[in-house]
């Protein structure tokens, strides 16, 4: 079932990050959130149980343990993105993504196998902004020409709208919707398990 509130501290599943997981309850139940989608700008609980009164009152409580490992993983993107950039060139742009709990997926362009040496160049990157604990800065109302003046990077082919999020771990600068870590040190440790093509010009970490 479907379940929309009239707010919710639930994240849906968007931009390559999944949603949330947690509970519901009212004064007399409990039930599951076993998923959370985002669709025609509305954040929707997935639940195996009708409440036996949907007019009651509810708390929402989100997995907060699965929701910090998801926010490491999203960060730590970031964090890859930027280091790709530093090792490879300008011309690399993230190509889509996929954000849980247990691991990250990075889409890139870019013409070649990444070699083994540029890939422990990007891991000593990502560790040591790691290991710096850059606090999340963010502005959640930011100008477009704000953004751009802040050197953030844009997408090419997203929609964005006239305010958009600014999300800055160290010298990284993306708008991003997501859940992210409050400092980059409780992403803990990144390691890169395997490198690949998907197609023509874009590769897969």
């Amino acid at each position: 079932y479907q379940l929309v509130f009239d707010r919710t501290p639930f994240y849906g599943n968007s931009g390559g990050q999944i949603g949330d997981v947690g509970y519901i309850e009212s004064a007399n139940e409990r039930i599951a959130v076993v998923a959370t989608e985002k669709e025609n700008g509305q954040i929707i609980q997935i639940v195996e149980q009708l409440p036996e009164n949907p007019a009651a009152e509810f708390r929402a409580v989100v997995d907060a343990e699965k929701r910090q490992a998801a926010a490491n993983n999203h960060t730590a993107t970031h964090l890859m993105h930027e280091a790709l950039r530093k090792v490879l060139g300008t011309h690399v742009e993230q190509k889509g993504s996929m954000v849980t709990p247990e691991m990250l997926r990075f889409d890139f362009s870019h013409f070649q196998k990444v070699t083994p040496a540029q890939l422990r160049e990007v891991e000593q990157l990502v560790n040591r902004a790691v290991r710096a604990d850059y606090p999340l800065e963010e502005k959640r109302d930011a100008t477009k020409e704000e953004a751009a003046a802040a050197g953030a990077m844009m997408l090419f082919g997203e929609k964005y709208g006239d305010r958009v999020r600014m999300v800055r771990v160290g010298t990284s600068v993306e708008l991003c919707g997501g859940t992210h870590t409050r400092a980059t040190g409780t992403i803990g440790f990144f390691k890169i398990l395997s490198e690949s093509a998907i197609s023509a010009g874009v590769r897969r970490i």
